[in-house]
């Protein structure tokens, strides 16, 4: 296991270009931290200079309290699982395994004892003599996972490793790296641009924008305290529903209703009058009808998205949009009325012109 300090690193590419802003990040032994954002956010260019595949530009990178930044790949003692799944063709999967150890001179009666005793803990073992074509997308992203762990070594770095499995695959291999992490207690660095896999996975989880972090927290972190709208869309399926209003006479407006904001015991919300405000909910939060200690509304339904567990509810109301989730039985006719109540203390409020959360 190793850890791990990066302080204020930045990529700048020779364009010009500013791909990573001072990024900084304190990474426990055996932690399983995710990278998370949009395409082009930074992430894998981050996860890239940590691996020592792209130079830090300004900055510093330790690993157990020694710079690493002048040190080779090689030297950082670091395993690599890629999106391509990156597999020799022309070998079996036993010597796709092995490839590493056989490297390292690592004696042949060893090597394989590790490569049937990792095949075994990747459901492997059946295939051994196969060539990766052979394989289905869900066995080859096992092989190149094997093929990290068979190392032994104290830093598992994961670039997007299930984006090319299809959504039944990507559930069982979501469970068994985190099963594989919980065995090896490597410390782990995983880039997605599925947030579903960041909070099902993380200890922790980098959200990042535009090369920036725009907040570091554990999956109830980020949740249930989003520092601004960007990490409250982001997180969160369907994304949280935001409204823009205005403060005048200490009420705002929303989806047509009209309310005090006294009603959220909130005495910051006194400096805003006359000021714009972003107005927060997530579909889930709501419950259908009028409730007690929530704000009411009422809205028209446009569309619906029976899920099995789930509904969800897309509505209209003063020519706003807004996505509902709600219980299957309780799923309404399309072009209805119906009533709903968003609780006071599931209600999120942020600065209009900054997008910060208003606390």
């Amino acid at each position: 296991m190793a850890y791990l300090t990066l302080k204020d690193i930045n990529k700048i590419y020779p364009n010009g270009f500013h791909a990573v802003h001072d990024f900084n990040l304190e990474i426990q032994k055996g932690e399983f931290i995710v990278f998370v954002g949009p395409s082009g956010c930074g992430k894998s260019t981050t996860l890239r200079m940590i691996a020592g595949l792209e130079d830090i530009s300004k900055g510093d990178f330790l690993i157990n309290g020694k710079r690493a930044k002048e040190m080779g790949p090689r030297e950082r003692q670091i395993a690599m699982v890629f999106q391509s799944y990156a597999l020799y063709p022309q070998m079996s999967v036993y010597d796709n395994l092995a490839y590493g150890l056989t490297l390292q001179g690592v004696d042949e009666d060893v090597i394989e004892e590790k490569v049937k005793r990792t095949a075994k803990v990747l459901g492997l073992t059946d295939y051994l003599d196969r060539l990766p074509r052979a394989l289905s997308g869900g066995q080859r992203q096992r092989v190149a996972v094997g093929r990290a762990i068979i190392r032994k070594v104290g830093i598992f770095l994961m670039d997007e490793p299930l984006s090319n499995l299809d959504a039944k695959q990507r559930v069982t291999m979501r469970s068994e790296i985190t099963q594989i992490h919980r065995e090896t207690g490597a410390t782990t660095i995983y880039v997605t641009h599925d947030q579903t896999e960041a909070m099902t996975m993380a200890d922790r989880i980098v959200v990042m924008k535009d090369g920036y972090v725009q907040q570091i927290g554990s999956p109830y972190e980020l949740y249930f305290n989003p520092v601004n709208v960007f990490v409250a869309g982001f997180i969160g399926e369907p994304p949280m529903n935001f409204v823009r209003t205005k403060v005048k006479d200490g009420c705002i407006d929303v989806l047509g209703t009209h309310y005090s904001l006294s009603l959220l015991n909130r005495p910051v919300l006194k400096s805003y009058e006359g000021k714009e405000l972003v107005f927060g909910f997530r579909p889930e939060s709501i419950v259908l009808g009028q409730q007690p200690d929530a704000i009411t509304l009422k809205a028209t339904v446009e569309l619906t998205e029976m899920l099995g567990d789930n509904t969800n509810v897309y509505i209209t109301a003063n020519n706003e949009k807004a996505i509902l989730k709600v219980e299957p039985h309780d799923t309404p006719e399309m072009d209805s009325e119906i009533t709903f109540s968003i609780p006071y203390d599931s209600i999120y409020l942020f600065d209009a012109e900054t997008e910060k959360v208003i606390k």
